[in-house]
Parts: C-alpha cells; sequence; structure tokens
C-alpha cells in the first residue's frame, strides 16, 4: 500500500531498483525451477526451503525471482502458479544482481537486479484483471534471446562432440512426448527424482533427445502437442550421449521454453513440420522406434521373418561381419529430398515423388549414408540390412533405404547401432541359448 493509502500502480520491471519503496509488479510467469533443501545453518537439524521463478512485463524486461522459507511456505507458494500465469507480486525486496551466480544459474535478464519474495514481507497472487492478462499473456511467445540467434538441430549434429558442455539456443518442433516413459528415481541421499526425455525434429534431423530433469520441466512438457509446437529453447545445455553414442539437449536452470515463437522462423519451421506430417513419413518412424524390447538370435530372426509377413523390430547382439565403403560413391551416399525422403539425383530439378508436400516447391536435397552390411551371431548372419541415415552416421563416427539387394527375401534395416553391455549381453543371450541353434 501506498502511504496516501490507495493501491500503488504497478512498477515497470524495467524501472525497479533497490530503493524502490514497496513495489507492485505484475508479469508473466515464462520461466520457474523445482522446490530445492538445504541444512539450515542457524537452526541445526532443520532445512531452508527455496525455488526461483522468472518474469515478464514486457517484449524486453525481464526479471528473476526467488524465494526462502520453510516447508509450508515455500511448497505452498510453489504450487500457487505455474508457467504461463499472469501474478502480482506485492512488495518484494529488490537486490543488487550477483552476475557470475545469478548468471551461471538463473537466467540470463536484462535487469541489474533480482526479486526476493519473502513470507513477511511480501504477497504474490494471480492476476485475475482481464485487461493487464490480454496484455501480459503475448510476451510468452517472444523468445527472450535473439530469435535468429539459435542452432538448428543438423548444426547440432555436424559439430557434433565440439559442443559438449556448451549452453546454446535451439529452434525445432515437438516431435513426440510420452508421458508413460517418466522415468523415477531416488539418489544415494534419499532425494526423489525424475526424468523424461522428449523427442524434437526440424527440416534438417527425424528425432533429436531433449532431456528434462525437473518436475517443472516435465510438467510443461507434457501439455505440448507434438507435431504442431515449436519450441525456441534458450540456453539448453548441450552433452554427448557416450552410451547412445548421440548429443542432447537437457532442460537446465537456465533454460526458458518459448513456445510456438512469434517469429518469422518458427512460422516457416511450423509450416514445414505440417507437411511433413501430412505426409505420413513421421509416422512410419514412429511405428518402427516404439519401445523395442524383444532380443532375438539372427536364426530367430529369419524363422520370424519367414513365419511373418508384418514389419517387426527387435533387438540382436551381434557383430557387423561385412561392411562395404569401397564400391561406388553412388552406392554409398545417395541423396533423397528433404521434404518426403524420396531418392532423387541431385542434378533434379524437382521431386519425382507425386505425394510430396513439396512438389509445386523448388527441391531441397539431403544428403547421406546409405549402406548394406552384414551381420553374425553364434547362429548365423543376416546379410544386406540397411545402415543408413543418422544410425550411420553415429556408428561410423562421422556425418556427412531399404536395401534392394536382398539375397533371402527378407529386408532388414538397422534402426540403432551401439557397443554393448557384456553383462546385458550374458544375461539375454543366455536366456536364449536353450532355444536356438547354429544356422551356417
Amino acid at each position: 500500500m501506498a502511504n496516501n493509502g490507495q493501491v500503488q500502480d504497478f512498477v515497470p520491471i524495467s524501472d525497479l531498483h533497490p530503493n524502490t519503496t514497496h513495489p507492485r509488479v505484475a508479469g508473466v510467469i515464462i520461466g520457474k525451477t523445482d522446490v530445492k533443501s538445504f541444512p539450515d545453518r542457524k537452526k541445526i537439524g532443520l532445512d531452508r526451503f527455496t525455488f526461483g521463478f522468472t518474469i515478464k512485463d514486457s517484449p524486453d524486461y525481464f526479471i528473476n525471482v526467488s524465494s526462502w522459507g520453510n516447508d509450508r511456505y515455500i511448497n505452498g507458494l510453489s504450487n500457487s502458479f505455474s508457467v504461463g500465469d499472469c501474478v502480482i507480486i506485492e512488495n518484494p525486496l529488490v537486490a543488487t544482481k550477483d552476475s557470475e551466480k545469478d548468471d551461471r544459474f538463473c537466467p540470463s535478464t536484462p535487469s541489474f537486479y533480482r526479486l526476493m519474495v519473502s513470507e513477511a514481507h511480501s504477497q504474490l497472487s494471480i492476476c485475475a484483471d482481464i485487461e493487464i492478462m490480454n496484455r501480459l499473456l503475448p510476451l510468452l511467445h517472444l523468445p527472450v534471446k535473439d530469435y535468429r540467434d539459435f542452432y538448428s538441430l543438423g548444426d547440432i549434429m555436424a559439430n557434433g562432440q565440439s559442443l559438449d558442455g556448451n549452453v546454446i539456443n535451439i529452434l525445432a518442433v515437438v516431435r513426440s512426448v510420452r508421458p508413460e516413459n517418466i522415468k523415477y528415481f531416488t539418489t544415494a541421499d534419499g532425494r526423489k527424482g525424475q526424468r523424461l526425455e522428449v523427442k524434437l525434429f526440424d527440416d534438417s534431423v527425424t528425432s533429436f533427445p531433449l532431456v528434462c530433469w525437473d518436475r517443472e520441466a516435465i510438467q510443461l512438457v507434457q501439455t505440448l502437442i507434438p507435431r504442431e509446437t515449436v519450441l525456441f529453447i534458450s540456453d539448453a545445455r548441450i552433452g554427448y550421449d557416450g552410451f547412445r553414442n548421440c548429443m542432447t539437449a537437457t532442460v537446465n536452470s537456465k533454460t526458458i521454453i518459448t513456445v510456438n515463437p512469434d517469429t518469422k522462423e518458427a512460422s516457416l519451421l511450423f509450416n514445414y513440420a505440417r507437411e511433413v506430417s501430412e505426409s505420413g513419413v513421421l509416422d512410419e518412424d514412429d511405428r518402427l522406434g516404439d519401445s523395442i524390447s524383444d532380443v532375438y538370435t539372427v536364426s530367430q530372426l529369419k524363422l520370424k521373418a519367414q513365419e511373418n509377413s508384418e514389419v517387426f523390430c527387435g533387438i540382436t547382439y551381434s557383430f557387423i561381419s561385412r561392411l562395404d565403403l569401397d564400391g561406388s560413391i553412388t552406392k554409398v551416399i545417395k541423396s533423397r529430398c528433404s521434404k518426403c525422403r524420396y531418392q532423387v539425383n541431385e542434378e533434379s530439378q524437382s521431386c519425382s515423388n507425386t505425394a510430396c508436400p513439396g512438389v509445386d516447391h523448388p527441391l531441397t536435397v539431403t544428403t547421406g549414408f546409405d549402406l548394406l552390411v552384414d551381420v553374425t551371431d553364434h547362429t548365423g548372419t543376416l546379410q544386406s540390412c540397411s545402415l543408413n541415415g543418422t544410425v550411420a552416421e553415429k556408428t561410423l563416427g562421422c556425418s556427412i533405404t531399404p536395401s534392394s539387394k536382398s539375397r533371402s527375401g527378407m529386408r532388414c534395416s538397422v534402426l540403432e547401432c551401439s557397443l554393448a553391455d557384456p553383462g546385458e549381453v550374458k544375461q539375454n543371450m543366455s536366456a536364449l541359448g536353450s532355444s536356438c541353434s547354429p544356422v551356417l
């Protein structure tokens, strides 16, 4: 309240400073972290709780807010709002930002200050004023970083491990979000955690993992509509997954996710996503990639293929016994239409696929490996399996289709190829050993 007893006007974030008395701020929540606890140094045996969030009140200004207190207050405050809500903060403390510490662990902001909300002096409420909400809600679709400063997924793949550990901006489309794949765990010190992997795509890469560890981030991505949602992800941490031999992006405490950003680049990517989704290319990939867990020997794969004409997927613990890289370059590297993945000649001016979503547009071509490999285990050999695209790049460790030469009448495609864990091989092969016999 102001000294004259009247409700004070809202103070713009751009005008906040430590000498501001009894500030009243309205903004939309654009980012939020999970509640964390730490031992209280003053009260032995008790914990202090904290969480942070970021609010925005204009296209160019936003500020970080933190709150400390006991379990009841902090968890109650955190549960009272989510990303996307418009809030009013009464009487927060305006403090000078520790640029080194704050910018390292919190979203980078244009303000020199940060806000602190306490139970004793401050109050936060959901804004119910329609006029204010209409002014604030469009800000959710404006990236907090330069909208032209981003990596495509193809850029990340091309740079590879040189980006490991870097924090970058990404523009991509949500390909799939599967809440049933949330993995819950308990750490060695008894803290509970969770992990959800979201798949992204753009016009250069068909599938790329975005990993979320925070409950707040997981709740946000679960609301997104796959294939219809474009994301501008500010300050995602890029890492190399040695187990899967691939690059990944991770949401961290600095990350701000802008949903369906209001930019030309996002609009073009949205149109591409709609076209490729309607073409059915993603459906085919999803059908092949769904939760593969069945393990087979080579002889069992051959037998199943003879008994069943339907496409099926499985895991085999084998080694590559033939990899021909010495043939004609046109047999190793092939060009495909970037819209429908139809094989084309680089000299072509248009895609020959009449059902291609880009048939009326200039041809854009992607070039990649298209190899045939033999895989062998103790029961036999599968000949002429397709190894192409990003799977081939990961397997060969360098970047730059079905098999037309299958000798057995069956067609095999390698969906992923990575070093097997010896313990996993022993466990699975022991279970299969009693039911299979060698096939020469």
